[in-house]
């Protein structure tokens, strides 16, 4: 039977006077033996059992994972956990060597609100061109100015621990390790993340009190996460959800969300684009935070690099995110929007956020008409599960092999037979920094449900893409595909590996993960790691999946 592929290249046809882009899904599984499933163990959620007890876990779960030389860490909305990794100093992968604790035993000892309010939507990154582990975790909660103390001129570094001031270096203190062990982990102080409404009928709160948000960063001393970290407090006078960060060569960017509401009647949304001083934090200096509005944009995503092949000298970070606007009822798209940030540390004033330059890509719509909805249907349940269809989804990875640069981004989108698709992209980079679509496609070979991806690419240029896969009569487990690059443009042609198969239906909500995370193993550049949820049989709430896979030729 003849396979059916769609090229990925938009190829335009003459209709009428008009153009019109081909269809870009990908109808059937590729044709390459599947990537190699090298490790697999559960992580945080039900069923894990640590040295600090166990991690039910909170819906949505926020799934990250970052990976070094001998260990990974995870943190799943509100809580931590370090496990082994095979290798020169352990025998095994996936025994758990810390946690389950709650995320801000990291800031333990700073003093400040990064010390004493826990906070979920936590993200871990490695930084392999440093070989340090950075932690990146919100408040959510407001802190009352009054709990501020007395602050120092904002051209002085803020004591460690207090929240330095907009513009304002922050103080890390000395390096502490984390306490080997710490109490039992208190209840997460109320918040109002994503997708949170007043209950209905109930009395709209009191005004509060003058008050304000936070950003915490912590980075390692060393390779070793229970080693030493240098911690800092920044303010953020805006809501700091959905935190994005991204490792560039002159900075982490950490792109937030301030609400899931209308802003005004002519400002739909608004994101916050921010970026922290990565050489002072790196060598435990004072180091600031520079951030920028954005109005009337989708979700931000920053460009993150894998390998140890960095950007030229000097190059902006490149900043995504899917067009549309779901507030105002926007679901469809043709292009995605792209930004130069570039920051200027010396004299801040010359910072810029440069775009959007919109890219034209293949028509889409986001799967189920965005975040937040009722989605992806489960077996023996009215219940569905979300699809976050509104945004790029973490990461956008950037690569360099000798002088290529590549970008890969993926998002979730509606497919022809009725159920969702994985839409990816590469974009190429040219000496002058202009993005440009190299290749497209959407992964559907069947009519179920795709979504909530994450990818990377390795030292060979191998892309790898981990998902979620469920719809009736499937339970929602987790997939892996990808592709070569001798592979025909937009086509996945390695056949999904299985990561694991779910088992039970989600009924408590209809929050599903929020996101998913891959990371690239620093020992080989090759090994693809990947996290995400399933439900064990008869289980109630969500237990993680942490697998690693090798696509070939590589490793």
């Amino acid at each position: 039977m003849m396979r059916r592929w769609f090229a990925c290249m938009v190829v335009m046809a003459a209709l009428g006077g008009m153009a019109a882009p081909i269809n870009v899904e990908q109808t059937s599984a590729g044709t390459r033996p599947p990537a190699t499933l090298v490790d697999s163990f559960d992580g945080l959620g039900i069923g894990f059992d640590g040295p600090q007890g166990n991690a039910d876990g909170r819906n949505p779960s926020d799934n990250s994972l970052a990976v070094g030389p001998d260990h990974i860490v995870q943190t799943v909305n509100s809580r931590l956990a370090v496990f082994t990794k095979k290798g020169k100093k352990f025998p095994a992968t996936g025994t758990p060597l810390y946690g389950a604790v709650p995320t801000n035993t990291i800031f333990a000892g700073l003093g400040g609100p990064c010390a004493s309010r826990n906070n979920g939507d936590a993200v871990v990154r490695y930084d392999q061109l440093a070989d340090r582990w950075l932690v990146v975790m919100p408040i959510f909660s407001r802190i009352p100015l009054s709990d501020l103390g007395e602050r120092v001129p904002v051209d002085r570094p803020a004591p460690a621990g207090q929240l330095a001031a907009p513009g304002q270096a922050s103080s890390p203190g000395t390096a502490v390790a984390p306490p080997p062990n710490p109490p039992p982990a208190p209840a997460s102080p109320a918040g109002r993340g994503r997708g949170q409404p007043p209950a209905p009928g109930a009395p709209p709160p009191p005004p509060p009190p003058p008050s304000t948000y936070a950003m915490c960063y912590a980075i390692s001393v060393t390779p070793d996460p229970l080693g030493a970290w240098y911690r800092y407090a920044f303010e953020r006078p805006l809501f700091p959800d959905y935190p994005r960060p991204a490792l560039w060569i002159d900075g982490y960017y950490n792109p937030t969300s301030s609400s899931d509401n209308r802003i005004s009647d002519t400002i739909a949304t608004q994101k916050h684009a921010c970026v922290v001083d990565r050489a002072k934090m790196l060598k435990g200096e004072p180091a600031s935070e520079q951030c920028t509005i954005m109005l009337n944009v989708g979700f931000l995503n920053n460009a993150d690099i894998d390998g140890r092949s960095v950007p030229p000298a000097g190059a902006p970070n490149i900043m995504m995110a899917a067009g549309g606007t779901q507030l105002d009822k926007i679901f469809d798209a043709d292009a995605i929007d792209t930004w130069q940030f570039h920051v200027d540390w010396k004299n801040p004033a010359n910072t810029s956020v440069t775009g959007p330059t919109k890219i034209a890509v293949a028509p889409y719509h986001y799967l189920c008409d965005g975040q937040l909805t009722s989605c992806v249907p489960q077996p023996g349940t009215d219940r569905r599960l979300d699809a976050q269809g509104d945004k790029i989804m973490s990461r956008v990875v950037y690569r360099r092999i000798g002088n290529r640069e590549s970008l890969v981004a993926v998002h979730s989108v509606n497919t022809a037979a009725g159920g969702g698709g994985v839409r990816w992209y590469e974009f190429g980079v040219d000496n002058s920094r202009k993005v440009s679509l190299r290749q497209q496609g959407t992964y559907a070979p069947d009519g179920f449900f795709r979504w909530m991806a994450s990818p990377a690419i390795d030292r060979l240029g191998n892309i790898g893409i981990g998902y979620s896969f469920g719809g009736a009569p499937n339970f929602t487990g987790q997939r892996f595909a990808g592709r070569v690059p001798a592979d025909p443009p937009g086509v996945l042609g390695l056949r999904e590996t299985v990561l694991v198969e779910g088992q039970a239906s989600q009924t408590n909500t209809m929050r599903w993960e929020d996101y998913t995370t891959t990371a690239i193993d620093p020992s080989d550049d090759c090994t693809v790691w990947y996290v995400g949820d399933y439900l064990k049989k008869d289980a109630t709430n969500y237990s993680s999946r942490i697998g690693s896979f090798r696509m070939p030729g590589c490793g």
